[in-house]
């Protein structure tokens, strides 16, 4: 079978390649099956703790995962990439949800789906592959410790007197601040979720960790009087359907207000795919085809924000989890997409007892997996590299995450053109 190489430019969706290559049988089909649901199992209580982190409720994340993730596999330029909401993505949504509300953030997510078809349809997918990996890396890092800090609150039980400010100094001073005021029953519940997901991880790595964690918190918290903060307290529940698809309000002075913040979740959206996807490259020996993979992206956001889902883009962690399953297709991420709609339909209720505080456990360990840690140190041990990754990492803290990759871009191209060799004369 060709690698994909040949075709890697064509705007023609993977999907369609596999099943007119005539190789595709019913033992494939049973292989896509066992990987939709072993992602599935893996995408059901990230999706939820990725939408609540993000200043949403929780089933926004499942719309994500349902309506972004069937879209992204059935439209891809990727055999194996599965689309949902990404953790990279949740400093992003929470700060648009906090300065211009839902339905800002949707608007925000529907303008950033039709700017990521037009970057596909422009071939420009070739430019996004090329930003440094130190720019890659330290951006990636910076978000991961945003995150972590955004998870304090609610993995501590901690109860802020002032609304929890956005910027990370002054939010590390408000955790702070209330530290003493924790709830030891939460607390004990994050670090009891965090420590389960790391014990099976270790000793049984193809189990469900994530989910098993949260199953067994919420039984505890279902069982015993603990008097900690649920998905049913705080959110009242989730609904047991999809909703029908709507339009944002949109205006052309509330599009302008909302252009750089789209362009920011373009410019992240493209960068997490294509990433992911060439993971998945590396992992299968096979090519993707970039431009179609960002159209793609782009219609499943625009159809994400129409059924109230948040940002979509390729997830690394659940992309290599469908191709150790055995993927053959992008029928398995099709199908991982229908069995979270199915959990969703049948058995939403129970989610009401999921703590708040395992979910944010789910994140803490997203986050030290995010961080890429031995890269880092690496990538420190070289004075350009270091400078590169520094700049990106201390930027994406101090300021966001698109001056961060502007500035390591840059600084990264400087550092390129003065180091470039001078031809001798006469060559």
């Amino acid at each position: 079978m060709p690698n994909g190489a040949a075709t890697a430019h064509l705007f023609r969706p993977k999907l369609i390649t596999t099943l007119t290559e005539g190789a595709y049988d019913l033992a494939a089909l049973r292989q896509d099956i066992l990987a939709a649901l072993t992602v599935a199992i893996v995408a059901l209580p990230l999706s939820m703790a990725i939408a609540v982190a993000s200043g949403v409720s929780p089933e926004r994340g499942l719309y994500t995962s349902i309506v972004g993730g069937f879209l992204v596999s059935a439209l891809g330029g990727s055999r194996y990439q599965i689309g949902g909401p990404a953790g990279a993505f949740i400093v992003l949504v929470a700060a648009t949800v906090a300065r211009f509300g839902l339905e800002g953030l949707l608007l925000t997510v529907l303008m950033s789906g039709i700017m990521l078809t037009l970057v596909g349809v422009s071939r420009l997918g070739s430019l996004i592959r090329h930003i440094p990996h130190a720019v890659t890396v330290g951006f990636t890092s910076g978000i991961a410790v945003t995150i972590l800090a955004s998870q304090i609150r609610d993995f501590a039980g901690l109860r802020l007197a002032h609304p929890e400010p956005g910027p990370l100094i002054p939010k590390l001073a408000a955790l702070t601040q209330a530290a003493h005021a924790f709830t030891p029953a939460a607390l004990a519940i994050g670090v009891g979720a965090a420590a389960l997901i790391f014990v099976i991880r270790r000793f049984r790595p193809t189990w469900p960790g994530m989910l098993i964690a949260v199953v067994v918190t919420s039984a505890a918290a279902a069982g015993l009087p603990l008097g900690v903060e649920t998905i049913g307290s705080h959110f009242g529940g989730i609904p047991q359907a999809l909703p029908a698809p709507r339009l944002p309000p949109v205006s052309l002075a509330r599009g302008l207000a909302l252009l750089p913040t789209a362009l920011s979740f373009t410019l992240l959206g493209g960068v997490e795919s294509l990433l992911s996807a060439k993971v998945a490259d590396g992992m299968t020996g096979r090519r993707h085809r970039s431009n179609m993979e960002l159209v793609a992206q782009g219609l499943a956001n625009i159809a994400s924000a129409l059924f109230g889902g948040i940002s979509v883009t390729g997830t690394i962690a659940r992309t290599a989890t469908n191709v150790r399953a055995g993927a053959r297709s992008p029928l398995a991420g099709m199908m991982h997409a229908g069995f979270v709609l199915l959990f969703l339909l049948v058995a939403a209720p129970m989610a009401r007892f999921i703590p708040l505080s395992a979910l944010a456990g789910v994140l803490v360990v997203v986050c030290w997996n995010m961080a890429e840690k031995t890269e880092f140190a690496r990538l420190l041990k070289r004075p350009g590299s270091a400078a590169v990754l520094l700049t990106t990492f201390g930027l994406t803290l101090a300021r966001d995450l698109t001056t961060g990759i502007i500035a390591g871009c840059l600084l990264a191209a400087f550092l390129a053109l003065i180091n470039r060799p001078v031809p001798e004369e006469g060559d």
